[in-house]
């Protein structure tokens, strides 16, 4: 069934942050505690201590809610500044590894992209609210590279654009892979590996590390 997104409402009062960030955490505690398959938005609602109404004017359905809930996690990445590309890497992915690693954030992540293999629209909120949002971090890991002298400036904008889109799959990809398919650490180890592999590629990777 294709998820329905709700028309903006041209009146009415304004939403509540305290109420979204209530909904929102309560969403995450009921998938720790009952799992994506006996979630529902009433149990939701009860544990927010908001009206099922409230609920319902912001998300269209428990898909909708989950990716919301979900990407709040993920907002809360940082790139540290550590003094070197190499470094900052390092930093970031063992931020996003640590996400990954929280039950909510797992269960919740691999079912809302198992629903959106039929449904479209799903798939527009998932890249909306999770993956654009967090390419943030792969722009301002370049931009910071590049003031250092670590990496050459790009002039064009469709290079660029190209180019974070890239890394930021590479990155997402190898992680998600890493610690969700293969249920294998994501420890300092293995990023340290693979912050080499990104960044020297494979040939310049072989070698102590």
């Amino acid at each position: 069934m294709q998820s329905r997104i709700p028309a903006r409402r041209a009146t009415g009062r304004p939403r509540s942050a305290a109420a979204d960030a209530a909904i929102l955490a309560a969403t995450r505690e009921a998938l720790v505690e009952l799992g994506w398959s006996k979630l529902t938005l009433v149990d939701v609602a009860c544990r927010a201590g908001v009206a099922k109404t409230t609920l319902y004017r912001r998300w269209a359905g428990k898909n909708e809610l989950v990716v919301d809930a979900v990407a709040e996690l993920f907002d809360a990445l940082r790139l540290p500044d550590r003094g070197s590309l190499a470094a900052d890497v390092e930093g970031v992915v063992l931020q996003f590894a640590a996400i990954l690693a929280r039950p909510e954030a797992r269960s919740g992540l691999m079912a809302v992209v198992a629903e959106s293999t039929r449904d479209e629209a799903l798939r527009d909120r998932i890249r909306a609210s999770i993956v654009d949002r967090q390419k943030r971090l792969v722009l301002e890991g370049r931009s910071r590279a590049q003031a250092r002298g670590e990496l050459p400036a790009e002039t064009d904008p469709e290079a660029t654009a190209r180019t974070v889109d890239l890394i930021f799959d590479v990155v997402a990809g190898a992680v998600v892979h890493r610690t969700l398919v293969s249920a294998e650490p994501a420890d300092e180890e293995w990023v340290r590996g693979f912050t080499r592999v990104l960044l020297l590629g494979l040939a310049g990777a072989v070698g102590p590390a």
